[in-house]
């Protein structure tokens, strides 16, 4: 493997002739649609979507250090990069509970970012708790026939396939009898229906099952054996969040106080306000600290050392934070900082309105702040049930 120096250059040098300044403005959803295909295309082409992965499964099979280099150089230029559940959930399951058959079939898909995914774990009736679930999956030959409903389903209508937990044993205590499985939603049997939110959005969906089919060769890990695959998914979608300070403070190295300016206009003059001022130095407190907690929880994992679920505390933690970061600049546009219709709320407005109601929802999914807590306290803390 290249010099940690000269793979940074490397890097740069792809950079450089591959990215586009138009493109350089982070993970936004109005990215212009030919340019953002070419860099993915580029990208994935060298194995950097899924840079840690084995360059059998179409990853850039680069080890640590030269992983961290490479997202470091990303995020420098506020690079747009594939964030999706096959990438940062799907995926690095796969690779720990997948037959050799599963990952062959679905993880190069996912590494040249040619198939998406959809995560269908909650029901109306199982939210918190994810183990009540009654969504089925009775086996015929060499298929499961599913019958039964998800919700908050994202991305659902956008998606080529499904990674779903169905109950497979209705006698088994609850946590027992619960399979992950994996099935196409073009089928016969699968309906989508958006859910459309209060911004005029749909990223969710309900969908229901009525005689949809999954080949049997597609549970992943064993048979009922579901939620333990599950719970390792939801670590890594959790870590995902409070791994490192990635999703907070914007896309690039930018302090809160240079977000909060950005999002706002430089000339609102806001740390002019002594009280802003004090939340955004607590802020950055915050941001530094769970930087180095996860950090510290990753070189543990690394040395061995198991049996601490820090992804929960990341994402409690992160949760919070991006909550604050938006109640920040919020407070800081004035007049002009909630709102969607009516003079003077023009797009950046907008933009700026979606952003908070979005993260009003960030203590909810991957499980809600209490649920973390509970994990916290009894795989952190070790604390008695």
């Amino acid at each position: 493997m290249a010099d940690l120096d000269a793979f940074k250059e490397e890097v740069r040098a792809f950079i450089a002739e591959h990215l586009p300044e138009e493109l350089r403005v982070g993970n936004r959803t109005d990215l212009p649609g030919e340019p953002l295909g070419k860099w993915i295309n580029a990208m994935a082409d060298r194995g950097w979507v899924t840079p840690d992965w084995p360059t059998e499964y179409g990853g850039g099979g680069l080890d640590r250090k030269h992983t961290a280099a490479l997202r470091a150089e990303l995020k420098a230029v506020r690079a747009p990069t594939v964030t999706s559940f096959g990438v940062s959930m799907l995926g690095p399951t796969l690779l720990e509970y997948g037959t050799e058959e599963q990952k062959k079939q679905h993880l190069i898909p996912i590494s040249k970012h040619t198939v998406r995914w959809c995560q269908g774990f909650s029901e109306p009736g199982s939210g918190s708790d994810l183990a009540s679930l009654q969504c089925r999956a009775v086996r015929e030959g060499d298929e499961y026939v599913i019958t039964g409903q998800k919700i908050w389903t994202t991305g659902a209508h956008r998606a080529d396939w499904i990674f779903c937990l169905v109950r497979t044993d209705t006698e088994a205590p609850k946590h027992e009898g619960i399979s992950f499985i994996l099935f196409p939603m073009n089928q016969p049997g699968v309906e989508v229906a958006p859910l459309t939110l209060i911004d005029g959005t749909a990223h969710f969906s309900q969908v229901f099952f009525d005689g949809a089919r999954a080949s049997a060769d597609q549970v992943v890990g064993p048979l009922n054996g579901g939620w333990t695959v599950a719970k390792r998914l939801l670590q890594h979608e959790r870590s995902t969040d409070g791994s490192s300070d990635g999703g907070i403070g914007g896309a690039s190295k930018e302090t809160l106080a240079q977000f909060v300016q950005r999002e706002v206009g430089m000339e609102n003059g806001v740390l002019a306000d002594h009280g802003i001022r004090e939340r955004l130095a607590a802020w950055e407190i915050d941001k530094k600290a769970l930087g180095l907690t996860m950090r510290r929880a990753a070189e543990e994992a690394r040395a061995g050392q198991k049996g601490r679920d820090i992804g929960s505390l990341g994402k409690f933690r992160w949760a919070n934070m991006v909550k604050t970061e938006q109640d920040i600049a919020m407070e800081a546009s004035g007049t002009q900082g909630l709102g969607w219709d009516g003079p003077g709320f023009e797009a950046a407005e907008l933009e700026r309105t979606k952003k908070w109601l979005i993260t009003r929802a960030d203590s909810i999914w991957g499980g809600t702040n209490e649920i973390q807590l509970n994990v916290i306290a009894k795989r952190v803390l070790g604390l008695p049930e």
